[in-house]
């Protein structure tokens, strides 16, 4: 009896390893964002940074409360003006005549390494922010899940907390 129960054990341990969910197959949805500047000259990509800092900072308490990528996508569709207005502002105060455009589309991009995280070649949801005309080098991050758009503070300094990384913890 002992044997025929070891068995049964083993195969009900078997079943729930094949068929049961462990997690590891959770699929994630990432909402990127990439910031193209005017042109590669080194004025235009300095500004990019600039832009790149007040765009973090005008976003992260309209994006701090995102629980879902789409409520992301949605927040940030409702705040085109709050993310061009802010870039013109920055490039008007470095004396740039050139503007700003802001929009969401779903466009392919190479395989890109930040920190320790990488987002395979594919096709992306991601918000564009083209400077002018857009075909310098880009500044790119992850907006969901939260990794440029949150923050703690330690001490006086900010300190960028990565949402996707803790994700992914949850689940290895």
């Amino acid at each position: 009896m002992k044997y025929v129960l070891g068995i049964l054990s083993a195969l009900v341990i078997v079943a729930v390893l094949i068929f049961c969910p462990t997690g590891s197959d959770v699929e994630v949805e990432y909402l990127r964002i990439h910031i193209r500047a005017n042109s590669n000259l080194e004025c235009d990509q300095n500004v990019k940074y600039k832009v790149k800092d007040a765009i973090v900072e005008a976003l992260i308490p309209v994006l701090s409360e995102v629980e879902t990528f789409d409520e992301t996508k949605e927040k940030v569709s409702q705040n085109f003006a709050l993310i061009e207005n802010t870039a013109d502002s920055v490039l008007a105060q470095n004396g740039f005549t050139y503007k700003s455009n802001a929009k969401l589309d779903n466009e392919y991009f190479p395989t890109r390494t930040y920190e320790n995280i990488t987002l395979e070649e594919g096709y992306y949801d991601a918000l564009i922010l083209e400077l002018g005309s857009g075909t310098g080098d880009n500044w790119w991050c992850i907006v969901f899940p939260a990794f440029c758009f949150t923050k703690t503070k330690k001490s006086d300094n900010v300190v960028y907390i990565s949402r996707i990384w803790e994700i992914i913890q949850s689940v290895i």
